[in-house]
């Protein structure tokens, strides 16, 4: 085995375990013995069970992020970047499914460190995506009705909702659901034309 494939090997076996049996029914052996690892392997790369849920979530976040920021740096019209930055968020949460499922199951589990450090880097993301619509409102493209933080949750709930109805095996494909509901958020924020 690869050394750079451990930690993958781990957390793909944690992933599965978690969603399957759950977090707290889970221990460290089974998920050892799942990805064919040792103990010592594993804790190599993760100092605990806590460590292991915080990066099956941190790698989501990170890819985010790190797309949304790319996204944002190449500029043009507000509501063209805006619009990718949707359906960028959307496909890789549809990506990264099982992930987010098991760590929007189990997060309350986290200790209070990790929690914050989600809190801190969830929100983190969504200011830079409120600053978008704030520009767009600013360039009279988006109304102003409705709190931008109120708009933002609209969205994000949409984003979290995923795992309680999406399958892969489903008639749309990632890209088309992430664009219907691209949609469906821009045309709900937009100021109709005369």
């Amino acid at each position: 085995m690869k050394e750079t494939s451990v930690a993958d090997d781990v957390t793909r076996a944690a992933v599965e375990l978690f969603s399957t049996q759950g977090y707290a029914n889970t221990s460290v052996q089974q998920i050892v013995e799942a990805a064919g690892v040792t103990k010592g392997a594993m804790y190599h790369y993760f100092e605990s069970k806590d460590d292991l849920l915080f990066g099956i979530y941190d790698r989501l976040l990170s890819l985010q992020k790190t797309h949304l920021d790319a996204i944002i740096s190449r500029g043009g019209p507000v509501d063209e970047v805006l619009r990718a930055a949707c359906v960028d968020v959307l496909e890789t949460s549809i990506e990264y499914l099982p992930e987010g499922t098991v760590f929007f199951r189990s997060a309350h589990m986290l200790s209070a460190p990790r929690q914050g450090e989600v809190t801190r880097r969830r929100r983190e993301y969504h200011d830079e995506f409120a600053a978008l619509i704030q520009q767009g409102r600013e360039a009279g493209l988006f109304r102003t009705d409705i709190p931008v933080p109120l708009l933002v949750a609209h969205f994000f709930s949409d984003v979290h909702y995923l795992s309680h109805w999406y399958s892969p095996h489903g008639p749309e494909s990632r890209t088309l659901v992430a664009e219907q509901l691209t949609e469906l958020f821009l045309s709900s924020i937009r100021i109709p034309k005369d």
